[in-house]
């Protein structure tokens, strides 16, 4: 996983359209509301992407003192 996360981060012109399925409209609603129209002045591309990048630091942030506490 992390040698594909590298090499996706190095193709920064790769761009993709994403499709939701089954999500519930008032989950997403609640999203827009709570999330993207007050922090993102209501740009839901750029709420993805910034959320789907912390969340991805999170991980590796969580991976690495999972592996320090193992050692």
């Amino acid at each position: 996983m992390k040698k594909r996360t590298q090499v996706l981060a190095l193709e920064n012109d790769l761009l993709v359209d994403l499709t939701f399925h089954s999500l519930p409209a008032s989950l997403l609603s609640e999203f827009v509301e709570k999330i993207v129209k007050p922090y993102y002045k209501g740009n839901m591309n750029v709420a993805i992407q910034d959320i789907l990048h912390k969340t991805l630091v999170e991980q590796d942030f969580v991976q690495s003192h999972i592996r320090s506490v193992e050692v």
